[in-house]
Order: C-alpha cells, then structure tokens, then sequence
C-alpha cells in the first residue's frame, strides 16, 4: 500500500477533501495528491477527515495540471462511470479484478489511484494518461457515488488483495513522464514520414496508444522505441539531398 497514491482532479469540494485523506489512512494509503481544486477550505477538510487523518491532509500535494502528478508514477488507474470502451485504450473492469493486477504491480512500481470531479468524472483526455480504466458497479436506481465512497470502495479492494499472499511481481515500468515523451517522439517521426495525418495528429496517435496499452513497457522498452525513432531521424536527415 506504500507505493499507492489516491489523486483527486479538481474536486468541487473541499469535504470531499478531508473524507478521501480518512478513507485513505482506513485502508493504509498515506499519500494523497489534489489537482486543482475548486476550494481548498482547510478548516472543511480538517472537519471531514477528524483528528484521525490529519497527518494524511498535511501532506496532501497540491498541482495545476493532472500531467504534471503524473509524471513520477509508473501506472495509473482511472476511475470511471462510462459503460463499455471509451476508445481511448482500453475496456473498462471491475474494482476486486482490478485489486488483483494491482498487488503485483504496486510492489515495485508507484500507482496512481485517478478520481474525477464528482460532477462529470474524467475526461476522454485525462483518461488518456490511464494504463487501467476500472469502473463501479451501482444499482440502475442511483448511479451516481459520492467521491469518497468511490475512493474507499477501491482502496479496499486493494487492502483485501495486498493482505493475500502473491508470488506475481511485476518489473519496474516506464513513467508517464517517460512514455509521453515517447508518444511525443513517435507523433514528431510519424508526421515527418507521413505515418499520421498533420490534421489533428492526436487523433491519430490514440490507435498507436491503444497498441502500447495492449502490455506493460518497462522503462528500457521506452529507451529502445525511442533510441529507434532517433536513428529514423538520423537515417532521414543523412537522405535529405
């Protein structure tokens, strides 16, 4: 559990704040990250979060953008209410089969735990950062959870898996930091060769992200797709007349 951060993108209220970093330190998370908020009302946080907790909300990270959290963590769950694919990189599953990828995982790897605002959740955009999409099942009669009952319902998944014995680990991976560098890279050599279209290249590269999202990189992996790009470009530029 000491390798998990819960990560809150622009939450609307500073409550919902202080009950996370409590649901957190219940299932032994102790870091928490807070992406833009709309209101950071301490004394509102202190309140939901009790004596208990306030170790946790003292060393809450605050950021601008949900990209620069990111950077540092070599996995990311995403956490959605969407049904089926979102077309980004892949389906969606369920918090217990998403517990048992992560206890192997987070033994050598920081894990970003991603939560949306409570009004409208993550965008397509923001998922896009995600190596997991999990999603909660409700009843058809209320959908919609309150953001620190979607964050205690996945940290406990976890708790009850990290506390079964495993003898699945997995390496260490690439960071977000270094895969977007190398998604940037490939998106530079693929308009250079006329791989993608110079309209909307996103658009195109997310058929390329999709394809990486099908295994895990490790970090060597990115320094050998991007030490190929390199030698492209190398071979393009030694072509050009």
């Amino acid at each position: 559990m000491e390798n998990l951060t819960v990560v809150l993108n622009k939450p609307k209220h500073p409550g919902n704040i202080g009950s996370v970093a409590r649901c957190a330190k219940n299932m032994g998370i102790s870091r928490v990250i807070v992406i833009n908020p709309l209101n950071i009302d301490r004394e509102k946080i202190e309140q939901l979060s009790t004596h208990f907790a306030l170790d946790v909300v003292e060393k809450i990270q605050y950021f601008d953008r949900l990209d620069q959290a990111l950077a540092p963590f070599q996995y990311v769950v995403g956490t959605t209410g969407r049904s089926g694919d979102t077309s980004l990189k892949r389906s969606m599953i369920y918090p217990r089969k998403m517990a048992e990828e992560i206890i192997g995982i987070s033994q050598n790897n920081k894990v970003a735990l991603v939560f949306g605002p409570e009004d409208r959740g993550l965008t397509n955009k923001e998922l896009m950062y995600c190596d997991l999409l999990v999603k909660i099942p409700t009843s058809d009669d209320l959908r919609s959870i309150n953001l620190s009952h979607a964050v205690m319902i996945i940290c406990y998944e976890i708790f009850t898996a990290c506390s079964e014995e495993t003898s699945v680990f997995t390496q260490k991976l690439a960071t977000v930091a270094e895969t977007e560098a190398m998604y940037d890279h490939l998106k530079g050599m693929f308009l250079r060769i006329g791989f993608i279209k110079a309209q909307n290249p996103d658009y195109w590269m997310t058929n390329v992200r999709r394809f990486f999202a099908r295994t895990t990189l490790l970090a060597r992996d990115v320094k050998i797709i991007r030490g190929i790009c390199h030698q492209v470009d190398l071979y393009g530029r030694e072509k050009v007349p």
